[in-house]
């Protein structure tokens, strides 16, 4: 596991709670270091003080040409505002599997739909822990996924995207420094740099 030693103030989720924060309204699924579930868990707490671990995603989305979509998260994000991430990251619900949950996010945030591609397949698992600022952290255990576009039309919801790009991935694993005014989320770069350490 990749973890930073900073400990953070940050804001309780009570805090944030009581302002209307609408992720104190969601739920998050707790796991142990394997990916067992444990209990569902607030997602603000999951994300805030000494945080919990829990099960998110993140896709990343090919051209068939080698190029990766990326997407900058959008300004009004609690946690890594505007740095740019693999193509859909984010948290399957209660129920759901980590397909369903990658199928549902594609979909709503950039209108691609299932009929687009057909190799949606999970190529890693890992865990991290990373803490954003003074804001929080993310402490997940976190599947990989990845599929290729057949159609590469898009319909981005700016709520939740506040830019789009194709970069070449292999080059962007390869020169950083040529990349380093994109600020990349932590969990892409880790995903990225476990992608070519397995070839």
């Amino acid at each position: 596991m990749s973890t930073d030693d900073i400990d953070p103030a940050g804001s309780s989720a009570a805090e944030e709670a009581s302002e209307g924060h609408e992720n104190a309204l969601q739920d998050v699924i707790a796991v142990d270091e394997d990916d067992n579930e444990q209990r569902l868990v607030n997602r603000l707490d999951a994300h805030t003080g000494d945080g919990i671990r829990h099960r998110a995603f993140t896709a990343l989305v090919f051209d068939g040409n080698g190029n990766v979509l990326l997407a900058q998260r959008a300004p009004n994000k609690r946690l890594w505002d505007t740095h740019w991430d693999g193509t859909v990251a984010s948290h399957p619900v209660d129920g759901q599997t980590q397909m369903e949950a990658t199928r549902q996010r594609l979909e709503e945030e950039l209108g691609i739909e299932p009929s687009q591609y057909s190799d949606l397949r999970v190529t890693d698992k890992f865990e991290y822990k990373r803490y954003y600022m003074n804001d929080g952290l993310e402490w997940e255990v976190c599947s990989v996924l990845q599929c290729t576009l057949d159609d590469l039309s898009m319909e981005p919801d700016e709520e939740e995207v506040a830019g789009l790009m194709w970069v070449p991935y292999e080059r962007l694993h390869e020169h950083p420094k040529w990349y380093r005014q994109l600020r990349l989320c932590p969990w892409f770069e880790i995903a990225m740099r476990r992608d070519f350490d397995d070839d």
